[in-house]
């Protein structure tokens, strides 16, 4: 089973790509679910259908479902949930309080991954795509299982052996889960850690950037490329939405069309050796089947979008003591290309030749400074050391 997820600044479009992208992998054969992890839910608007918290059939072989966090912890963990709200009766909290911090924080974003651990280890589709939250938000759920572990472990500060001995007779004389709840959170802990697992095994997963030519976009776009390659989180493709033709630059539009166009190479040259793909805009709303087969169209051409669309790592940050090795790949270039790199706080601007490159660095190596590098075999290496007092 593929995993493809789509992530960005919120309205990029992410919505739309992950839709037309999951439209015509249905069209190629592929049995398909679009999912929105996006609490703010907009993938039934896009598909012009009202969808569920549970898979429905939208077209042939292409499913949607849109999560529902309360159906989803009564589908997955109800024991969980009542021994949560049977805790925080014990330590005081009033029930409609209870009720509400009963949905933990993260709790919409690992009901996602139970779904997903319950479709890969059934094998129930082909594909999933995943239309996930705003950036900031989609590396919250990629980071969650190790924090799900440990908030519940402090919710819930009871012990496991006596859990087990005496659970059952807890349940049985007060009707309070504990060993069941227990038991469910043990396995959750189990399922998390698989799909991790899934997660970063670029055979199976992939991240597809979606972004517009639009200065704070691209900016936002690079620190998430940057997040997700230092947690080990493969991206095979950016995509450009909303690019305006050529053609359309007359009148109050010309000034945006000149800077579209720099914007475009910016992102050349930010996310290579990337394949970047681009949805023209199309002068309407993107919403419906048909529209959204014209941005596949315009998206993929002949590819397979299921397939992974590059390989191989682009950002490497590894610990050397005393401090760390940055590893970039910069395909086709010679050391004698390589005219300038400069470390400022938490960005790296290199250049090759005449082109640019702008690397946002992850924040804590501002605390460092590069002491070295070189580029040998279309790989750039830096060292980067403590800063002296």
């Amino acid at each position: 089973m593929r995993i493809i997820l789509f992530t960005g600044k919120g309205g990029t479009g992410k919505t739309t790509l992950a839709a037309a992208t999951a439209l015509r992998a249905a069209a190629l054969g592929y049995k398909t679910l679009v999912l929105s992890t996006d609490p703010a839910h907009s993938l039934g608007d896009s598909l012009g259908r009202p969808l569920g918290p549970e898979p429905q059939e939208v077209a042939p072989g292409l499913f949607a479902q849109e999560l529902d966090i309360y159906y989803s912890m009564q589908k997955h963990w109800s024991h969980i949930r009542q021994l949560l709200l049977t805790v925080y009766g014990w330590q005081g909290v009033r029930r409609v309080v209870a009720e509400e911090l009963s949905a933990l924080p993260g709790m919409e974003e690992a009901s996602a991954f139970l779904w997903l651990e319950q479709y890969y280890r059934e094998q129930a589709f082909d594909t999933v795509i995943i239309d996930s939250a705003p950036t900031g938000e989609t590396l919250t759920f990629l980071t969650l299982p190790q924090v799900t572990e440990w908030w519940l472990q402090r919710t819930m500060p009871l012990q496991k052996a006596w859990v087990r001995s005496f659970g059952s007779a807890v349940r049985m004389f007060t009707g309070v889960p504990l060993d069941k709840g227990y038991e469910e959170m043990e396995s959750l802990f189990d399922k998390l850690s698989v799909i991790q697992q899934v997660f970063t095994n670029p055979e199976v997963t992939s991240m597809r950037l979606v972004l517009n030519p639009e200065r704070m976009v691209i900016q936002e776009a690079r620190r998430a490329y940057t997040a997700l390659q230092l947690y080990g989180y493969h991206t095979d493709a950016a995509l450009v939405n909303r690019v305006f033709p050529q053609e359309a630059g007359k009148g109050f539009l010309a000034g945006y069309l000149d800077a579209q166009q720099g914007y475009l190479q910016e992102i050349e040259e930010s996310f290579a050796p990337l394949p970047i793909l681009r949805a023209p805009h199309l002068g309407e709303e993107v919403f419906g089947l048909e529209r959204l087969e014209r941005v596949a169209e315009a998206l993929y051409g002949t590819q397979d979008p299921v397939a992974v669309l590059h390989w191989g790592k682009t950002f490497e940050l590894v610990e050397s003591p005393p401090g760390y090795l940055l590893r970039l790949a910069l395909p086709l270039a010679a050391p004698e290309d390589l005219r300038q790199v400069t470390h400022t706080q938490d960005a790296l601007l290199l250049q090759v030749l005449s082109r640019r490159r702008h690397v946002v660095l992850p924040r804590f190596l501002a605390y460092y400074t590069l002491e070295h590098y070189a580029l040998d075999a279309g790989t750039l290496e830096l060292r980067f050391a403590p800063r002296k007092p």
